[in-house]
Order: C-alpha cells, then structure tokens, then sequence
C-alpha cells in the first residue's frame, strides 16, 4: 500500500487513455475517431511530510488535497 494517502485513504484509481485519429472538426476535418483504448491508473499526488501525531513527529505520506486543507499539523 504504498501509493495511499495516510489520512484521507485515498488511492490509485482505474482510468482509460484514449488513442485517437483523425483531424477534429473544428480544424476542418471529418472528426477525430477513437482508435485504441489502453488501461491505466491515475495515482494520488502524495508528498512526504513531517506531521504531529499526539505529540510525537512521524514522517508520512500526505495528499496535496490533505495539505491544502489544513487536514494536518506540520512539525
């Protein structure tokens, strides 16, 4: 479980990368036409922080998301 965040649990996620051809209409072409489908994971943008848990300073992996909202106390 290396890829989780430690406070809010959040993890990788399953998504598609679309291949495409074709120019899009807007460009003047026919529209662009989806031609191969890959899976892949979009991974958390976790960061190594210095947090205070009860007292003690404990080095962890921390979403960005987590930071922005003030989840946790830096040390």
């Amino acid at each position: 479980m290396a890829q989780v965040c430690e406070i809010c649990k959040k993890g990788s996620q399953p998504g598609v990368k679309y291949k495409r051809r074709g120019m899009i209409k807007r460009k003047g072409g026919a529209g662009s036409k989806i031609i191969g489908k890959t899976l892949r994971r979009f991974l958390p943008n976790l960061q190594r922080v210095k947090i205070k848990v009860n007292g003690t300073t404990k080095r962890v992996k921390v979403c960005t998301s987590c930071i922005q909202k003030g989840s946790i106390v830096k040390a």
